[in-house]
């Protein structure tokens, strides 16, 4: 599975693969990297955020 697919699904942009196996512990695993993926994107924006403010003044 490609880069830009798996994040896609993770952002529940793209659909999931209804073939791929699916176990108990490969949710978990999806589980904490989409939240991992989110607080990410969160702090990058939170900086530019500060940076775009600090700009200001």
């Amino acid at each position: 599975m490609g880069f830009w697919r798996q994040l896609a699904e993770y952002l529940y942009i793209k659909k999931k693969d209804p073939n791929a196996p699916r176990t108990q512990w490969m949710k978990y695993m999806h589980g904490i990297n989409r939240l991992s993926l989110i607080m990410f994107l969160i702090a990058i924006i939170i900086i530019i955020v500060k940076l775009v403010i600090l700009k200001r003044h």
